[in-house]
């Protein structure tokens, strides 16, 4: 009688066992080719984390820092473009919307700011006694290679830079296609003044909302012919500032793409009649104004019935 030590299974035994167990380990390996790569990525970098449910990251057309320029004091129209630009969804480029305000003087926008900060971490205060034409565009501009270069393990943050006003409704798709094919060099985008122009050299762009290129904005952070002459009309100033400096070579007109709230009689080519094709809507001064643009642009067509309210 052979001893249990002295025992060999026969061929067909070890066939029986073995093929499940390599059927398993190719069925494991086609599923997670990479697991031992990963592993060691993990045990490597320390932070990385894998998971597999994550969705696909596609590189975005291009980066977008859009600062809206405001007063401490608006909360009301803050919450508006919140609502407005958070139902943009689905966009090919990384935009960034930031609430630009000089420093804070009352002792309840020290409470109510740092709750929106807390909240939505949105907002740039910038070091400045708050003003429209007294040099805050020149702080804006001039702060944001301190504030955010290497933030993103990249050299330039941003490939543009928008400066707006708190009262034009940007559509974020439009915007978006009308930028990606531009140049990511002097680019200076707007809507060219004065109203009647289309000649994007002939002057400059209408402070409701200008588009400059990341170096342009390197380059007005360090210029000390910029530094001395910040004070004055601001859209004006900045087309100066490039005319002077030799800067801007690459300018676009958004005409009729951007425009002046559509007045009943209007007093220049500013204002005109709604299009389909609408990059930006200015002068919203109020909420009626703000209504009627949206409406037009069907913003709460998505709007899903329920027994919770009826909105006629």
């Amino acid at each position: 009688m052979k001893s249990p030590s002295s025992f060999r299974p026969s061929r067909p035994t070890v066939t029986v066992i073995l093929l499940p167990l390599a059927l398993l380990a190719s069925i494991y390996l086609y599923l997670y080719p990479r697991e031992f790569e990963l592993q060691s990525l993990v045990s490597t970098c320390g932070s990385t984390i894998a998971n597999f449910a994550d969705p696909v990251t596609v590189k975005p057309d291009f980066r977008l820092l859009m600062g809206v320029l405001t007063r401490a004091d608006l909360y009301e129209r803050r919450h508006l473009l919140r609502l407005v630009y958070s139902l943009q969804t689905n966009l090919t480029a990384h935009i960034d919307i930031r609430f630009v305000f000089c420093n804070l003087t009352k002792e309840d926008q020290r409470v109510l700011v740092a709750l929106e900060i807390m909240r939505y971490d949105d907002i740039i205060i910038l070091n400045c006694t708050e003003n429209m034409n007294s040099g805050k565009t020149y702080t804006y501009f001039s702060s944001l290679p301190n504030l955010f270069n290497g933030t993103n393990g990249d050299d330039r943050p941003y490939d543009y830079v928008l400066k707006a006003d708190d009262d034009i409704y940007f559509r974020l798709p439009s915007l978006i296609e009308s930028l990606k094919n531009m140049p990511r060099e002097d680019m200076y985008y707007g809507f060219v003044i004065p109203c009647d122009s289309m000649d994007p050299f002939h002057d400059y762009m209408s402070g409701m909302g200008y588009i400059l290129s990341w170096d342009l904005v390197d380059w007005i952070s360090t210029s000390e012919r910029v530094r001395n002459e910040s004070v004055g009309v601001e859209d004006l100033l900045t087309g100066k500032w490039l005319r002077d400096g030799n800067r801007g070579k690459n300018r676009f007109n958004t005409k009729p793409a951007m425009y002046d709230y559509p007045i009943p009689v209007p007093i220049d080519t500013c204002s005109h009649a709604f299009v389909p094709d609408t990059i930006a809507v200015h002068r919203l001064k109020d909420n009626l104004k703000w209504a009627r643009t949206l409406k037009y642009f069907n913003v709460t067509d998505l709007l899903e019935p329920s027994k919770f309210y009826h909105i006629d």
